[in-house]
């Protein structure tokens, strides 16, 4: 029997940020406590390479699960974690706290790699009217 694996990878789609998002402008989250956010740890994959990763590789590598290998992990031990991790549902790139509260949109290419843009920018703004790419908004942080 083949598990079922679920994904979080979208292709042509544009996730703004959150209709309660209270950043104006792309701000960089900060460690809490000494210790890095999910949000500074997606930001820090993604500020520095745009276009690299899937959505499922930076859920999976800012998860509690994919920390947890730490860099002497086998390319065997990876996979089983990761199968493992995407044997359930994940939350997307709608729930992660860069476009909830931090003011970045998620584009996802036509090969579902992914790319921020800050909301104050001209980028955000052009992939926000574009016709072509589905839209969608991060999910909001408080209930209507």
């Amino acid at each position: 029997m083949v598990k079922e694996l679920y994904t979080t990878n979208v292709v042509n789609t544009f996730i703004r940020v959150a209709e309660d998002c209270p950043a104006r402008v792309g701000e960089e989250p900060r460690p809490y406590g000494g210790k890095p956010t999910v949000g500074a740890l997606q930001y820090a994959m993604l500020a520095g390479a745009p276009y690299k990763y899937t959505s499922d590789d930076v859920v999976f590598a800012t998860s509690s699960a994919g920390r947890a290998l730490g860099a002497k992990a086998t390319k065997k031990e990876r996979s089983a974690a990761r199968e493992t991790f995407f044997s359930k549902g994940q939350a997307c790139m709608r729930a992660s706290p860069l476009g909830k509260r931090f003011g970045w949109g998620v584009h996802a290419d036509a090969e579902g790699r992914i790319a921020i843009y800050a909301v104050d920018s001209k980028r955000y703004q052009a992939l926000a009217r574009d016709p072509e790419i589905a839209q969608t908004s991060a999910m909001r942080s408080k209930r209507v």
